[in-house]
């Protein structure tokens, strides 16, 4: 035969009632967009790391430019 232990155990509680009817699940709408997050969205295409990449390809193409017209302008003045 198995003796009960003498330690007192707080009563255990059921994880799920038998007596309460199963919750129905609610239903997921999306978020409402408002017009902020639809500007901020819009800038966020702007901010986005390839057209990063593409303005700073760009600037170095026209500083490039820039310069060449700085040498050859020199070049020409220097020649005369």
């Amino acid at each position: 035969m198995i003796k009960q232990s003498k330690i007192l155990r707080k009563p255990t509680v059921d994880l799920q009632p038998a007596a309460a009817p199963p919750r129905k699940s609610r239903i997921r709408r999306d978020p409402i967009h408002t017009k902020q997050e639809q500007q901020l969205a819009r800038d966020a295409w702007w901010e986005s790391r390839e057209w990063e990449i593409r303005l700073a390809m760009a600037g170095i193409v026209f500083f490039a430019i820039a310069i060449s017209a700085a040498v050859i302008d020199i070049a020409h003045v220097l020649g005369q």
